[in-house]
Formats: structure tokens, C-alpha cells, sequence
């Protein structure tokens, strides 16, 4: 007898989980992701930032399942799915037949209808993007040293971030830990202090997911650290000059998007419904309607939790989905009764501001500063994939803590310093 073919689509947190909790399970599996690494995104804005290098968040798929003989691991893109045939097609070509199907292809940044700001404020969901703002960051002070016109070097030492979650939080409280604290010393002409970062949110307040209390506080660290928070503004244009805020324009040369996701093509090539985010609606067992055989896990998925809001696009509900998943293939397999719906389990809110401030919401526990510092540091540490990596980012923020200096200020790609950004 043929033995079971699921194929998992996407290498993020959502696919492991599934692939992990089908370990012993007798299938065929193949990974099929466009990327040869699974990414640790939370951290991502600390490669960013200069704090942490890209080999200490990220890790070769096949290695971390080298010795899963079962599974096939393939560097592809799907471009379509035939629920009739049940086969994947590949942008190479390839055609793969599949039993069970699990799409976790995540999100990427989304742009209002103004994707032409792309080229100018790239967004951070890849090691690609991390690298590219890491490299616009370090040479806007590059270039505001070389230069002789003061309204010019201003311009460069002006950092936007757009939109003030987590991410944005998080990047804003680094670029000023960065101009503040660990570059002065280093410049010759320019006092980096001087620098200026925008945190653009056209919401009410920052972190709008965590309590109001906890975005207050997180408002006033990020003060703090010389961020210049604008709220209830919205961005209306951005260009290599500057952004423009309301009717507002402000010279600027550097910009970072963080305000909103579009889901991966998912729900069209199952032809599901999605919301306005591309996100396909499953049903509470995370499959299509209509179809026990396809799922759809992860940022790519839309699933009301108990109370009706949806389960929210972040690393622990891929984890939970994934494992889900792989519970209710390995219950089919085995001819047992399918698990109770599935059901999101928040454990907390985090996010950190700067090098020795954070936030956690764990519901009726609220921390500020530097224990929840503390308590994010090596809850980050704790779901690392590996000793050595978790060694190694350990070892990196310790070094950060005693001696203020950032280990990884590489400008790799190359660019001429007379370029814009």
C-alpha cells in the first residue's frame, strides 16, 4: 500500500510545527518553501538594527531535518493548486501529487494600494529585507558625514518608521539605542546624537494590542530614547526625499514600513474566501470548506478565536496551528477520532524598547522595564532552534549589555556612497 502524501507548503514556524508533530507518523512528506532557511522573525529587526548577524536567526531547512528520512525538502514556489487532480504545481515545473495538503506560506507587507512606496520604505518579513535596511541605516550616517550641507546631513540623520506595533516599536527604540548610545564615539564630524527617528502611527496609540497602560509606558521609553512619536497621523506620500505626513513633508532619506500584511496567494489557489488581507477563512478544523484535505495554517489563515476575533498573525498561533494539524493527520492516520476544534491559547504580549526597556502582557500579569527585558530576552533564547544558536544570541546580548556595542555594523551589499538609498 502507498503510503500517505502530505505536502507541507512553507518552512516558517506554522510548517515546522507540523512537520515536528508528525515525526513517527508512517507519510511521505515534502516541504516545498522558496527560501532554504525557516526564519526566527521575531528577532529579524535585530538584524536590522546591527545587534544580531543572520546566521544567529536562521537555519538551513534540510539540516534541521536531516535525519527525518520521510521527509523531501524542496527549494520552490507554488503557483497553483488543483483540488480536482490534488497535485501542486512549482514554478519549476513540477507537478506534485499530494493526499494531504497544508499551506503556511505567510504574509508579506502591504502598502494601502501604494506599492510604489515599496522601493522606498521596504518592509521586514525576510532575511533580505533585515540586510537592506541594516545597510540603508549604516549609511545614512555615512553619508551625513561625508557630506558639507547641513540640511542635507539633517536629512540623513532623520529615520521614519510607519506604523507603531511591535515591529515598528521595536526598530524605532534600536535606531535611537544605536544614535544615541553606540555610535557617538565613532564619528568624527557628525554628532549622531542629533539624530532624528519618526515613529508614524495612524492609530491612537503605540502597541494598540497590548493594554493601555503598557502602550503609555512603551510611549514614554521611546520618548525616552529621542523618538519623536506622531499619533492619529497618517503617511500620504513617500519619496526618496522625505515623507510627507497629513500635509506635512519632512526631509528624510531613510524609511522603514511597518504598518500592515498581505497574505501569500493562498486563498486563490484553493479558490477559499478571504478578507481584505488575503487571508483564506477556514473552518475550526483550519481546513477550506468544502475540502477535509487542504489546510491552511498561519498568517496565510483567517480563524475566529471563542470570543469572535481573529487568532492574531503572530509566531505562538503558527505554532499552535501547525501542531493542530499535525494532531488531526496523525488522527486520520491512525483511524482515531478527529481533536476537539481547534483552540488559540494566548500566552502573552512582548515587545522591547531600546536595550534595557520591554513590555509583557500576560493578562492579569503586566510588566515594564527591565525585568520584562529580562523575561523577553530569554523567552526569545528559549524558543531558538539549537544550542549554539542560542548560545550564540545569549552570548551577543550579553556583550551588548556590558560593553554598549553592537557586533554585527556590516554594510555587505555593494552601493556607492554618493547613491541615495
Amino acid at each position: 500500500m502507498a503510503q500517505h502524501r502530505i505536502v507541507v507548503v512553507g518552512g516558517g514556524f506554522a510548517g515546522l510545527s507540523v512537520i515536528n508533530g508528525l515525526k513517527g507518523t508512517e507519510a511521505d512528506i515534502t516541504l516545498v518553501d522558496r527560501r532554504n532557511h525557516h526564519l526566527f522573525q521575531p528577532l529579524l529587526y535585530q538584524v536590522a538594527t546591527t545587534v544580531l548577524a543572520t546566521s544567529e536567526i536562521a537555519w538551513p531547512i534540510r539540516r534541521l531535518f536531516r535525519t527525518r528520512r520521510e521527509v523531501s525538502t524542496l527549494l520552490d514556489e507554488v503557483t497553483g493548486v488543483d483540488r480536482l487532480a490534488k497535485t501542486v504545481s512549482l514554478r519549476s515545473g513540477a507537478v506534485l501529487p499530494y493526499d494531504t495538503l497544508v499551506l503556511g506560506t505567510g504574509a508579506r507587507h502591504a502598502y494601502f494600494g501604494h506599492d510604489e512606496w515599496e522601493g522606498v520604505a521596504p518592509g521586514l518579513k525576510t532575511l533580505e529585507d533585515a540586510t537592506t535596511i541594516r545597510r540603508r541605516i549604516l549609511l545614512a550616517f555615512e553619508r551625513a558625514e561625508l557630506t558639507d550641507k547641513t540640511l542635507e546631513a539633517d536629512a540623513l540623520l532623520t529615520f521614519a518608521i510607519i506604523g507603531a506595533g511591535p515591529t515598528g516599536v521595536e526598530l524605532a527604540g534600536m535606531i535611537g539605542e544605536l544614535a544615541n548610545n553606540i555610535l557617538p564615539p565613532e564619528f568624527r564630524k557628525i554628532d549622531t546624537r542629533r539624530t532624528r527617528v519618526l515613529l508614524i502611527e495612524a492609530g491612537p496609540r503605540v502597541l494598540p494590542a497590548f493594554s493601555e497602560d503598557l502602550s503609555e509606558y512603551a510611549k514614554t521609553a521611546l520618548g525616552k530614547l529621542g523618538v519623536d512619536v506622531r499619533l492619529g497621523q497618517a503617511v500620504t506620500a513617500i519619496t526618496e526625499e522625505g515623507v510627507t505626513i497629513g500635509d506635512s513633508f519632512v526631509p528624510c532619506r531613510t524609511v522603514v514600513w511597518a504598518a500592515g500584511v498581505q497574505a501569500s496567494p493562498a486563498a486563490k489557489w484553493v479558490d477559499a474566501p478571504a478578507d481584505r488581507a488575503g487571508r483564506a477563512q477556514v473552518g475550526q478544523d483550519l481546513t477550506v470548506e468544502g475540502d477535509n484535505d487542504v489546510f491552511v495554517i498561519g498568517d496565510t489563515a483567517l480563524v475566529n478565536q471563542v470570543n469572535g476575533k481573529p487568532v492574531p498573525g503572530i509566531a505562538p498561533a503558527a505554532k499552535q496551528q501547525g501542531a493542530y494539524v499535525a494532531r488531526v493527520i496523525k488522527a486520520r492516520l491512525e483511524g482515531k477520532a478527529a481533536p476537539a476544534p481547534f483552540r488559540y491559547r494566548h500566552q502573552g504580549s512582548l515587545a522591547t524598547i531600546g536595550k534595557r526597556a520591554a513590555v509583557i502582557d500576560f493578562g492579569r500579569i503586566k510588566l515594564t522595564g527591565a525585568l520584562a527585558w529580562w523575561i523577553w530576552g530569554l523567552a526569545h533564547i528559549y524558543f531558538l532552534i539549537g544550542t549554539r544558536s542560542r548560545l550564540a544570541v545569549a552570548w551577543s546580548w550579553l556583550w551588548i549589555y556590558l560593553s554598549g556595542q553592537h557586533s554585527a555594523r556590516l554594510i555587505t551589499q555593494k552601493e556607492t556612497l554618493k547613491s541615495d538609498p
